[in-house]
């Protein structure tokens, strides 16, 4: 044992030691770099040796001696600023960490105050807000709850099933035509809400109700966007529900509220209670979501855009609690409601700096129409609302698609401008946009326009707003190409549109 502990003494000694004389090594190696009294005893030695050249020699070596020397100096002095600081970041990150413990212990306190304050206020309405909402499975694998039967939480849309118990689909027997729907509209706003639009935009609009629930409507401000939703909803004899769009909107509560776990009460907001009105009808209703860009659109409209492209309306179908009450509103089903058809979202854009981008996803699954123009002021043919049955009008969409197909050449032609923009810009698209074409050309055509026309505008406003993506100036050489192809295969000036819009991208660079 007495050998094993020789052994490691002089086995740490020479560890501890090495360690010991390279600190010492260290400092003694910068009292080195630093001795004065040896630096003048060299030169001292040697200047009797020096020559007159040497000496200037020596001058320089002692001057660049002292610059590396401060360097080192101030590497040191920054390395242990550098330090300190360092060291204060941690110990303020520290002390800001202690202090949101604190805030977070002080959130919950005043949480818990704030929930004994409601406790006693619904007390005092009668309620008891501890009481668990317990159901029972029915046979039709519905829940009931029997405490709530007599007090709804779904007040505003109970109030409408009041309204609506005895409510009967009425037919209006309409008889007008398309192009006689837009000179109507078009005559209606002027005469009654003095809106002037010119007819071919008109035409537009109803071709667009046609291919999609959500037209989005944007341009510059104070061209109307808003007015022509509002008026729609006048001409219809259903005022249109406005929700203004908030920066905050992040999720599906904003569009149809949500229930409150703590008064066992549903916050329903106008727009749910407008679907749900319009589910009990055939007339037509308009929802507008002014300034829909000030928030992201795919955040609160999300589950919206799924729903609508479901291809069954069967399908269009929202929970609104995973759970049903015996005195829910008669058309929730299990907490599940139903999107009425009748009902068409149109949403309103400002593109400016306090505005989010419409993504593609969005774009995609609504037509947009731009409104840059004021309307001409004319003599309208004075003309009242109408009350117009929905299923009238869609027969009147569907007699429209079947009887104004887009021709065979004109789809070879949108192909082959499909193939020229894949080759040249890389960009292609999808067979929602072609379904969309589909509808939106054939009831534009009925309404009064040109089938040339109608595909110009919806491939400038569909497509070719995907060019707005790329890098302008990279494509700046191909745009002249691309125009003359267009001009080539659709015929010299018919794309006026497309040719507009590509010319309008190149002037940016």
């Amino acid at each position: 044992m007495d050998t094993y502990v020789r052994f490691l003494y002089e086995f740490l000694d020479q560890l501890f030691g090495g360690v010991v004389e390279a600190v010492k090594d260290f400092f003694l190696g910068i009292l080195q770099m630093f001795d004065v009294r040896a630096y003048a005893s060299l030169i001292k030695n040697y200047s009797v040796d020096f020559t007159g050249g040497e000496w200037f020699l020596v001058v320089i070596a002692i001057i660049c001696t002292m610059l590396l020397l401060a360097l080192f100096i101030f590497c040191i002095y920054f390395l242990v600023r550098k330090y300190i600081r360092f060291r204060k970041t941690l110990v303020e990150q520290e002390s800001l960490l202690e202090e949101l413990a604190d805030l977070h212990k002080q959130v919950r306190s005043l949480m818990k105050e704030k929930d004994e304050l409601y406790a006693m206020k619904v007390s005092q309405l009668g309620l008891n807000p501890d009481e668990d909402a317990t159901v029972t499975e029915g046979e039709n694998n519905e829940e009931v709850d029997d405490g709530h039967a007599l007090d709804t939480r779904f007040p505003k849309l109970v109030h409408i099933d009041e309204i609506f118990k005895d409510y009967k689909i009425v037919n209006y027997n309409n008889s007008f035509t398309l192009p006689e729907l837009c000179e109507n509209f078009r005559n209606f706003c002027a005469s009654e809400l003095k809106l002037y639009y010119h007819l071919d935009l008109i035409r537009l609009f109803i071709a667009a109700l046609s291919s999609t629930k959500l037209v989005i409507l944007q341009g510059i401000s104070g061209t109307g966007k808003t007015s022509l939703a509002y008026a729609w909803g006048k001409f219809v004899k259903h005022d249109s529900c406005v929700a203004s769009v908030q920066p905050s909107w992040r999720d599906r509560t904003e569009l149809f509220g949500y229930f409150n776990e703590f008064t066992k009460k549903f916050t329903e907001t106008d727009l749910l209670a407008e679907i749900y009105m319009a589910g009990y009808t055939d007339d037509i209703y308009t929802i507008i979501l002014d300034e829909m860009n000030i928030s992201r659109v795919e955040y609160y409209f999300a589950e919206m855009l799924s729903i609508l492209e479901m291809p069954s309306q069967d399908e269009w179908i929202v929970e609104l609690t995973p759970s049903a009450w015996s005195s829910d509103p008669k058309r929730l089903n299990g907490g599940k409601l139903k999107i009425a058809p009748n009902v068409w979202y149109i949403g309103t854009i400002n593109n400016d700096d306090s505005t989010f981008m419409v993504t593609d996803k969005v774009y995609d699954r609504a037509m947009p129409i731009d409104i840059n123009d004021k309307g001409t002021p004319f003599e309208p043919v004075p003309t009242q609302a109408m009350d117009i049955n929905y299923s009238y009008l869609e027969k009147l969409y569907e007699s429209a698609i079947n009887d104004n197909q887009i021709s065979d050449e004109t789809l070879d032609k949108i192909e082959k401008m499909d193939d020229y923009v894949i080759q040249h810009f890389r960009i292609a698209f999808g067979n929602r946009i072609v379904a969309h074409m589909k509808k939106f050309v054939p009831v534009y055509v009925a309404c009064g326009g040109t089938e040339i026309d109608g595909v110009d505008y919806f491939i400038a406003k569909k497509i070719l707003r995907k060019f707005e993506q790329l890098n302008v100036s990279y494509i700046r050489d191909e745009i002249d190409g691309f125009v003359k192809f267009l001009d080539t295969t659709f015929g010299k000036g018919k794309m006026k549109e497309c040719t507009e819009y590509l010319l309008r991208i190149k002037k940016l660079t």
